[in-house]
């Protein structure tokens, strides 16, 4: 499985209406691959189709769908699956955060959330894999985040759901070693997205200095992906953190993600 065998090839990105989803969209279409682009504002889609599809000469096609709704993955299976395409790369892009003390937030936002980290994620992973397994063929890209590697104040939820899906699919893709299908989970630190604003968080001095662009850090998780690694840092101060939160002590390594993302 090479760098170059996504040509003519179609891959599903949630998420897809801006940020990172836009810069995995992009790597992917420059590479040859053929999109379907999911996310909620079709407005934000259709912009994102023109452009990609100007520049990089595949099909892209867009379906606007709330993926929070508990039935959204069956549904978006459906509508593929009916319109006969066989979807090689998926990429788990959709999700969002929420910062605050545990208790003072809305339990509504918090469930919509985690219904959207976990189980969205789960489920399409679970109607994809099945087919990519049933060709022996196929990639898995998996968004989760820095926060996956230690428990996170401030994000207490969030970074617990980025751990399950870290957890998930590093367990899923040994799974599936005699096979042809790679899962790759992507665990970025702070990116220069829509997160910090959705999430209400202003950073500071320090998480400022470590932020990439969307594009570099789509760039590292395409590579890791077609590679076929289990899951990749971007950054080399955020790998520094993922490795040394294994070898703090635990309550030591969550007072420093308090301090980080207070």
């Amino acid at each position: 499985m090479s760098d170059g065998n996504l040509k003519n090839r179609w891959a599903l990105v949630t998420g897809a209406s801006s940020g990172l989803g836009v810069a995995l969209a992009q790597e992917l279409a420059d590479r040859g691959c053929n999109l379907v682009l999911v996310a909620r504002r079709e407005d934000r889609l259709r912009a994102v189709q023109q452009d990609i599809a100007g520049s990089a000469g595949v099909q892209v096609e867009v379906i606007s769908m709330d993926l929070s709704a508990p039935d959204a993955p069956q549904r978006l299976y459906d509508q593929v699956t009916q319109d006969g395409k066989k979807i090689d790369v998926l990429v788990n892009n959709a999700g969002y955060g929420t910062r605050d003390k545990f208790i003072n937030i809305d339990w509504e936002r918090e469930q919509n959330m985690l219904q959207l980290d976990i189980m969205t994620v789960v489920h399409l992973t679970k109607l994809f894999v099945k087919d990519m397994v049933a060709r022996d063929y196929g990639y898995v890209l998996q968004v989760a985040s820095l926060g996956a590697y230690q428990p996170t104040p401030w994000y207490a939820s969030y970074a617990a759901a980025k751990s399950f899906v870290l957890n998930f699919s590093e367990a899923l893709n040994y799974e599936l070693r005699h096979t042809n299908v790679k899962v790759t989970t992507l665990s970025p630190g702070v990116t220069l997205t829509e997160f910090q604003q959705v999430a209400g968080h202003e950073l500071n001095r320090l998480a400022r200095g470590t932020q990439m662009s969307s594009e570099a850090v789509a760039r590292i998780g395409i590579r890791a992906m077609l590679r076929g690694k289990s899951s990749v840092v971007p950054g080399a101060l955020n790998k520094l953190f993922a490795w040394g939160s294994h070898l703090a002590p635990r309550r030591m390594a969550t007072a420093f993600a308090s301090w980080l993302m207070a």
